[in-house]
């Protein structure tokens, strides 16, 4: 068993896709993870769900592990459930296989700060998808 050993987290106000996603980066150490890595694949997962991706409260995780390149999409659907796509760069290109790729334990940091952010904008009497797209950790901000 490998030993924990935080790994950077990072977003940015700027940081959204044409369709409102907030982006996170996540990285096995500190330097930036370049996001032109991901955007392309970024797309073909969200071309290939049927879902209205300008009005869903959505993000996205790009992480450069030890070994491969995850990317991470997730969107609140049915009230308060969350929806997750994993895909993985590998040497046969990007794949999506739900039995052999998941997110991992440093994921997770970031899905407990976008449930906080989804409660606080999401689940009151007008839920409010700018607030939601606003809100980041800042311990994580970029300027």
């Amino acid at each position: 068993m490998p030993t924990f050993a935080s790994r950077c987290i990072r977003t940015s106000q700027r940081w959204l896709d044409p369709d409102g996603a907030k982006v996170y980066t996540i990285a096995v150490d500190d330097s930036p993870v370049d996001h032109a890595w991901f955007s392309g694949r970024l797309v073909e997962i969200k071309l290939s769900r049927k879902v209205t991706w300008s009005t869903t409260p959505h993000f996205a995780i790009f992480h450069r592990g030890m070994s491969h390149l995850y990317l991470v999409l997730a969107w609140w659907g049915n009230d308060n459930e969350l929806f997750t796509s994993v895909s993985v760069a590998t040497a046969a290109g990007w794949l999506e296989q739900p039995d052999q790729y998941s997110f991992c334990l440093y994921d997770l940091e970031v899905f407990w700060a976008e449930r906080e952010a989804y409660i606080d904008a999401m689940c009151r009497p007008c839920p409010d998808i700018g607030r939601y797209r606003a809100f980041r950790r800042s311990d994580w901000s970029l300027a």
